[in-house]
């Protein structure tokens, strides 16, 4: 889908690309694009992470001028650990639980199942939590080095295969950690 939004994107602009089979594309060159108007689609990890961050802290946040439905995944398992939600059309209204349930099995996954993008935050948050959670990676390996670094902070998370094992009730303490990547590195903040 992102590909054909893309080319009518182009072909708004002045470009000349037409599809010509299910994988196939006929560009033909133009001497000049015109200038046109246009909306990136919201970013739905970015508000994943700020959901969760309301989740921390027990805090009430209002997202505005996002949809809902591009995070309903999301937005359910913060529901089953407590989250309180509501949606309309273009907000999310999230006030964090006073207490965290932990989940027994969260598993990464393509859109629409969970994103592997959220999964450091997720894992940051279940440390709060009132008992043992699990995340599978199924994306990416080595997608757990924040792990040692959220350890070094607290938390008690072990990790064995593809496979978080958090431990929650976790109090954390100042430290130096290293970020190894834009997840990761949000995690440590939050």
């Amino acid at each position: 889908p992102e590909i054909k939004d893309l080319t009518n994107f182009l072909n708004t602009a002045g470009a000349k690309i037409k599809w010509i089979g299910k994988r196939s594309l006929k560009v033909e060159g133009v001497k000049t694009l015109k200038s046109i108007t246009y909306s990136i689609m919201n970013d739905r990890i970015e508000a994943g992470t700020f959901c969760v961050a309301a989740c921390l802290n027990g805090g009430n946040l209002k997202i505005k001028n996002f949809e809902p439905k591009i995070i309903n995944t999301e937005i359910n398992l913060l529901k089953k650990i407590g989250a309180k939600i509501k949606t309309t059309k273009n907000t999310i209204q999230i006030r964090g639980p006073k207490k965290i349930t932990s989940l027994d099995f969260l598993k990464t996954g393509e859109y629409p199942n969970f994103p592997t993008d959220l999964q450091a935050q997720i894992m940051v948050l279940l440390t709060r939590a009132n008992g043992k959670s699990t995340i599978e990676e199924n994306i990416f390996e080595n997608r757990f080095m924040h792990v040692a670094e959220l350890n070094r902070l607290g938390a008690k998370i072990s990790i064995k295969n593809d496979t978080a094992y958090i431990k929650g009730d976790r109090n954390f303490k100042g430290a130096q950690v290293m970020a190894s990547d834009l997840r990761a590195s949000v995690s440590l903040v939050l």
